[in-house]
């Protein structure tokens, strides 16, 4: 069944802007958030970038009105006198001591933290790189913007910012709109940096946005269904035993995306989400579903058959994303249905909550 788009900017997967946004609010726990952004704005951003920059700039001048978060830091300075722990040899090779200093290391509570310094850099990072449409006068204008609040952050260190870093700091983090701030960062670096490695054996160019996205679906349809759906148990990444009768280290991770469980019925949805096309080619050129899919998807079900009789008669739900055709189809495998079934993301973002809770709901 072909699928109509609307006139709201698409991504390059053809998902409008306006619905990636209500992705990631469900991506980040904040299904509700609407403070820093109007839907006006949302529909109008021409690209990913315009819209990261509008929420990271306005984010960062409401928490500079209430100071900006400080944390203690690691700093060494030549003081007169003695602060801390004295480093002798730095000292001694400066010479200080002769001049009535010393060359101290010790903690201070400031403001040129980890968090700041990433907000900053990625704010350098956009100015210098971001894709803001093809409107000059109003991407210069945004890049004004990006500049003076630079500016303002002076005293803030840029660094280098890396995912593993920015990681630490999300697990770590209790403050509400940094947590937000360092998501953002972290998607804008995701979107800039390089994935190709260099090398005698170079490795194939990766589709950024691709793995992007990938993520950000998949967090998306796990905390929408914690979320909104109703009368079901959801459990995300629930590790799966294979049940060998000897320990084998070697067998790998089975760990689907959701298992529901409906909580007067005791019936059982094994549910993964794919990022991906659901039919490929074959040698002959016939498309078939992706056959990795399927076993990794059948494997989660007969290896747990034998623990209940709701998991004796388990169905499972393979969930692709959908911007030009829709599809739904059911095959039996033994006592197990298994769905292939598509969300529509280019509909209307209701529609879009719609089909993912008709989907649990009806079977």
């Amino acid at each position: 069944m072909s699928i109509s788009h609307n006139s709201s900017p698409f991504t390059e997967y053809g998902i409008p802007i306006r619905n990636l946004w209500h992705m990631l609010l469900y991506a980040w726990n904040e299904p509700s958030f609407s403070g820093l952004v109007t839907p006006n704005e949302v529909e109008s951003a021409p690209t990913l970038d315009t819209l990261f920059a509008i929420v990271l700039t306005r984010s960062m001048q409401q928490r500079m009105r209430i100071g900006l978060g400080h944390a203690y830091v690691n700093v060494a300075k030549t003081l007169r006198g003695v602060r801390g722990r004295i480093n002798f040899s730095e000292s001694l090779k400066r010479q200080t001591f002769e001049q009535g200093e010393a060359d101290c290391e010790f903690q201070q509570f400031s403001a040129n933290e980890p968090r700041n310094q990433i907000i900053r850099s990625t704010l350098l990072k956009l100015i210098q790189a971001g894709e803001f449409g093809p409107d000059k006068t109003e991407a210069d204008r945004l890049r004004h913007r990006l500049r003076w609040l630079a500016r303002n952050l002076d005293g803030i260190d840029l660094i280098e910012p890396t995912p593993a870093l920015i990681s630490r700091l999300l697990l770590a983090q209790n403050d509400h709109d940094y947590q937000l701030m360092l998501s953002l960062c972290e998607l804008v670096l995701q979107r800039q940096m390089p994935l190709e490695a260099h090398g005698i054996h170079p490795i194939p160019e990766l589709n950024r946005d691709n793995l992007i996205l990938h993520r950000i679906y998949e967090r998306f349809v796990a905390n929408f269904y914690r979320i909104q759906l109703k009368g079901w148990e959801v459990t995300a990444q629930k590790r799966l035993d294979w049940h060998t009768g000897e320990t084998n280290d070697h067998l790998p991770s089975m760990v689907p995306d959701l298992v529901f469980q409906d909580q007067k019925t005791g019936q059982l949805i094994i549910l993964d989400t794919k990022f991906a096309q659901s039919l490929m080619e074959n040698q002959w050129g016939k498309p078939i579903y992706d056959s990795s899919h399927l076993y990794q998807l059948y494997a989660y079900l007969r290896s747990q058959e034998h623990l209940s009789k709701a998991h004796h008669s388990a169905s499972g739900i393979l969930l692709y994303p959908a911007t030009r055709y829709a599809f739904s189809e059911r095959i039996q495998l033994q006592e197990h249905l298994i769905r292939m079934e598509c969300v529509n993301l280019a509909a209307p973002w209701q529609e879009v909550e719609r089909q993912l809770l008709s989907m649990v709901e009806s079977e």
